[in-house]
């Protein structure tokens, strides 16, 4: 469980910061209310993710307890009741995190948001770029203070070579004026590599002010710095642009997932399948798709109730998403009917997968209360080489149904030579 230190004179202030936090973030929170005992209980030697800072105590009314967190490693947050420029400017001097005025509600709910992005950045990738090492030195240190990981390039081309061992980079910050690649051709590229939803760039300059501004955002740019900047804006505009990336990826979640069981949806599939699908082909790689329906889940429903079936959806939706890599697709096309499209994977290694697959749902009953709901369930596979995918996923279907007619809870797979059912046999069997 992650820590948070709180040292803070105020009793009921410290009680209510405590109490958010641990309600909020689930974080197990240590209080001390002076310095001596803010000492006493990092000789303990627990590793805090944060400490929240009253600058001002009875035993340490010039920020001494600040510079006591610092030696020992540990990101400050710092509380105040007032500031002036030069305590602001002291208190980026030691590479704070942050400085919070204790003059209403909102506060701390930002002390929570702060919180919540300290556990979460080192999860964010940070590319900085530019050719003075100094610069690129003064600017990790910053980001570290907000335990981002930190990439760096030295120019353009050294960025894009980054970018491709580092794809999951969410923000590039790109100064101008660099040897050889400048800003404006590096961000262009970055943006033919990469859309504007999954990374940001923010552009970097000395010179220029306004019209290189609006250079930056016309080659691709979500935002620009001016050089000197001020540490606050700094900060506030990483976290700005992050920010949004996250709240674009949560729409992209809410509009490709299924609610209840968290795969994929029919939407998805067919949108990136199709993708994914033409990709194999061209590296000639086998492919394999599976549809999958679990037998009798209406007898479920009507036996034990719709939240009875809900548990077992999710149930098989868990034990799909387990046995699968993030380069195969799984989803959910609707009621009890799951998909997947396996990259690189041949008929025989997905013959004996999916039939692993079926025994393991067969002997994983679901608990729902003090019931044990057992189920099956029936797949049919197709991974015929030079089909389409709509030719695929209709003989995975055939096979599907054809593992109903012969009884249920087996695996059929899709031989070219095998004799076809008659339209109207292929018919009965969808009823069932």
């Amino acid at each position: 469980m992650l820590k948070v230190l709180i040292v803070e004179d105020s009793r009921s202030f410290a009680a209510l910061v405590a109490k958010r936090v641990s309600l909020d973030l689930g974080f197990l929170v240590h209080v001390a209310h002076d310095l001596a005992e803010a000492r006493a209980l990092l000789a303990e030697g627990a590793e805090y993710l944060a400490a929240l800072i009253d600058i001002n105590l009875p035993d340490a009314p010039k920020g001494e307890a600040v510079d006591l967190v610092l030696e020992h490693h540990v990101p400050v947050i710092v509380f105040t009741a007032d500031i002036s420029d030069a305590m602001r400017e002291s208190f980026w001097n030691r590479h704070i995190v942050d400085y919070v005025l204790k003059d209403g509600q909102e506060n701390v709910d930002y002390v929570v948001q702060l919180l919540a992005r300290l556990r979460d950045n080192p999860g964010n990738k940070i590319l900085v770029v530019d050719d003075s090492r100094s610069y690129r030195h003064a600017v990790r240190r910053l980001l570290a203070a907000h335990r981002y990981h930190v990439l760096e390039a030295a120019s353009g081309e050294e960025a894009l070579a980054r970018l491709e061992e580092h794809p999951d980079t969410r923000l590039v910050m790109v100064d101008y004026s660099m040897p050889g690649m400048d800003g404006f051709a590096l961000t262009r590229e970055i943006r033919r590599r990469h859309g504007k939803d999954v990374m940001a760039v923010i552009g970097v300059s000395a010179v220029g002010g306004a019209r290189l501004s609006a250079r930056f955002i016309k080659c691709g740019a979500n935002d620009y710095l001016n050089k000197p900047f001020l540490v606050e804006e700094f900060y506030t505009r990483i976290t700005q642009n992050l920010e949004m990336l996250d709240h674009i990826a949560q729409v992209r979640d809410m509009a490709e997932k299924d609610f209840l069981t968290r795969m994929y949806n029919r939407r998805y599939f067919f949108s990136a399948g199709a993708q994914l699908h033409a990709l194999l082909a061209r590296r000639s790689q086998p492919v394999t798709v599976a549809m999958l329906d679990i037998d009798h889940f209406k007898n479920i429903n009507d036996t034990l109730g719709h939240e009875a079936g809900d548990a077992v959806l999710r149930q098989m939706a868990a034990l799909l998403a387990s046995r699968f890599r993030v380069s195969d697709i799984v989803a959910r096309l609707g009621g009890e009917e799951f998909c997947v499209l396996a990259s690189d994977m041949d008929a025989d290694r997905a013959r004996l997968l999916f039939e692993d697959l079926r025994a393991t749902f067969e002997a994983t009953p679901v608990i729902f209360g003090e019931e044990r709901i057992s189920y099956t369930v029936s797949i049919g596979l197709c991974g015929e080489p030079g089909l389409s995918l709509d030719e695929m996923l209709r003989e995975a279907d055939r096979m599907l149904y054809r593992s109903k007619s012969a009884g249920r809870n087996r695996v059929t797979q899709y031989e070219p030579r095998a004799a076809e059912l008659p339209p109207q046999v292929l018919a009965a069997q969808r009823s069932l």
